[in-house]
């Protein structure tokens, strides 16, 4: 194989980590011609409803996965949280680049950090998972709907229709921004989302020479991590309709998975966590949501 085709979403984040991937693979194999295909999902278009409402998280995918499917491309490239937990039949994931800062941000013009905001503040995100998670903070907050790329999130929050929005840390580090982070939201008392900060390379099943090619990017780490936490939202059979987060750290123990189910209209949430080997990471994902289940998680999931 001379020349390798990656399909990718437009965006500002989208087209970063495709050409970070591109870099990474010439470097791998000097000989390989990498080429980009930028594309428009679904998902990028309708801005005006929450995910929820839409379909979810696949909107992102559903436009780069026909074009592997058509043999346009031969690889995609994604933010792994925006990744379905069970992909479509004939496509898996080829590699996970090492993961970046995995924690939430805090982000706004006036205040350094949530404690400082007033009461009944505006604050933008269309995660329930984030809306779960400030509810349970600061029950008094106004959340507001934001969707949008990070550049239009931001020009949105400087114009003053918000206090405050929450975004990914690694979206504003690989866009060069950020400064614009007044305070991170830390596990263990705020989780992030499955697999946020990683890179994900999606491939088509059995294509031997594209895994190949791959196979030097991919983080053994970060892997393991991100399949336990994938393996928890999986079971828990999650997706954007439900506030689930998870976070798996590697400890002398071995795998450390903490996990989260709530309610972003009431704040109330239900945590779990444990410790597992660390070349089982999804059967520590499958323990921590039963443990969340055995807790009452079913409830939140069922409504």
């Amino acid at each position: 194989m001379n020349v390798l085709r990656i399909a990718t979403r437009q965006s500002a984040l989208a087209l970063w980590q495709a050409e970070h991937v591109a870099t990474r693979l010439r470097a791998a194999h000097p000989q390989l011609v990498v080429e980009l295909l930028p594309m428009t999902t679904r998902g990028d278009r309708i801005l005006d409803r929450p995910l929820a409402e839409i379909g979810g998280k696949g909107l992102f995918l559903k436009e780069l996965e026909v074009a592997l499917a058509e043999r346009r491309a031969d690889i995609a490239v994604h933010s792994c949280k925006d990744m379905p937990m069970q992909l479509d039949a004939g496509f898996a994931i080829g590699a996970i680049l090492e993961r970046a800062d995995a924690a939430d941000a805090f982000v706004s013009v006036k205040f350094a950090q949530l404690a400082e905001l007033p009461q009944g503040a505006r604050v933008g995100t269309s995660s329930l998972r984030r809306q779960a998670q400030l509810r349970a903070l600061r029950p008094d907050l106004q959340l507001v709907d934001l969707r949008g790329n990070v550049n239009t999130r931001l020009a949105k929050l400087d114009a003053g229709e918000y206090d405050a929005i929450v975004l990914a840390c690694a979206g504003l580090d690989r866009l060069g921004l950020a400064e614009r982070i007044r305070a991170r939201l830390e596990a263990p008392a705020w989780l992030p989302a499955a697999a946020q900060g990683a890179i994900a390379i999606e491939q088509r099943i059995g294509d031997n020479a594209v895994a190949a090619l791959l196979a030097p990017l991919n983080d053994a780490d970060t892997a393991r991590c991100v399949t336990a936490e994938r393996a928890l939202t999986r079971r828990l059979e999650g997706s954007c309709q439900v506030p689930i987060a998870a976070y798996c750290i590697e400890t002398e123990r071995g795998l450390h998975l903490a996990g989260l189910v709530g309610d972003a209209a009431t704040g109330e949430v239900i945590r779990a966590a444990a410790h597992g080997a660390a070349d089982h990471p999804g059967a520590l994902g499958e323990e921590v949501a039963d443990m969340l289940l055995a807790r009452g998680a079913a409830r939140f999931l069922s409504a």
